[in-house]
């Protein structure tokens, strides 16, 4: 079944492989970016070419986030699914990140994804039906050293998944998470840095630590050609080909060795959460139910 679908971020990362992908398996395709006619123009075009709509959203701005929005229910008829894929990494030792640093990260990477679901969602509420399908990240699941404030707003990103995920399960509305690990795309090439460095001397030589365990992930990257970013862009296109009601709450997309081990934490923390919701007489919010 063909679906209107809208995706964020879709100048880069895991974006245009998943909107290529969508495309090329006969869904409507929205694809959404800033600045669609300035440094963003080129992809904007191939975009278009390869056959998607194209709108600008500035996911930190609310004015923008609605009329895009609106625009691309307008341009694809309709919309079916939702994919927030906006996000930014970070490298760094987590003191050194300042409040401004923390706010631009949660902005696109939390307030982002809020913005975009409240925007579709009188859409979805209307229609009785709808996906709300975020990326996420393994490291929304565990944290590893100098990626802080990135897993802190994966973590969260992860709860509002939840949230919504039982919020709106008797009105149709699906959701589900993808859980990348790392992969080589551009995503690495943007990643925000902290800005306060006049705490550098209380780390020493630990400070090298960070750009030392870049370059062992990029070693390890360059090691493991099995792990491609089509794998994600596939991952999505299964999710939304999924009927719903059937579709799995959380998808972990890795081959660098982390997968399995979250796979098996998702499985414990789904058999936790639904003992706790029987407990509580909520188990059915758990499931899709059809209006």
């Amino acid at each position: 079944m063909t679906q209107k679908i809208l995706i964020t971020g879709a100048n880069g990362g895991f974006g245009t492989l998943a909107i290529n992908t969508l495309l090329a398996k006969g869904h409507t395709v929205v694809a959404s970016m800033r600045d669609i006619d300035g440094r963003n123009k080129a992809i904007a075009e191939e975009l278009r070419e390869a056959g998607a709509h194209v709108v600008d959203i500035d996911v930190t701005d609310d004015h923008s986030v609605n009329n895009g929005v609106n625009k691309a229910i307008e341009l694809a008829g309709g919309l079916d699914v939702l994919i927030n894929n906006a996000g930014v990494g970070v490298g760094g030792i987590q003191e050194l990140f300042t409040i401004d640093d923390m706010k631009k990260i949660f902005e696109i990477n939390v307030f982002g994804v809020q913005r975009m679901t409240r925007a579709v969602l009188p859409h979805f509420h209307q229609q009785q039906s709808g996906l709300l399908l975020n990326i996420s990240s393994l490291l929304g699941r565990i944290t590893i050293p100098f990626y802080g404030p990135y897993n802190a707003s994966k973590w969260a990103l992860e709860a509002l998944s939840e949230n919504y995920r039982t919020e709106l399960s008797s009105f149709g509305i699906d959701v589900a998470i993808i859980e990348p690990g790392g992969f080589p795309t551009s995503f690495v090439d943007r990643l925000v840095k902290p800005s306060d460095n006049t705490r550098d001397k209380f780390y020493g030589d630990f400070i090298h630590a960070p750009a030392q365990a870049q370059e062992g992930f990029e070693q390890a990257l360059a090691n493991t050609p099995e792990q491609d970013p089509q794998l994600v862009a596939d991952a999505i296109a299964n999710v939304i080909n999924t009927p719903a009601g059937s579709r799995a709450f959380r998808t972990v997309v890795d081959k660098l060795g982390m997968g399995e081990p979250i796979v098996e934490y998702n499985n414990h923390l789904s058999q936790i959460t639904h003992a706790i919701y029987e407990n509580f007489g909520t188990a059915d919010m758990l499931n899709l139910k059809k209006p």
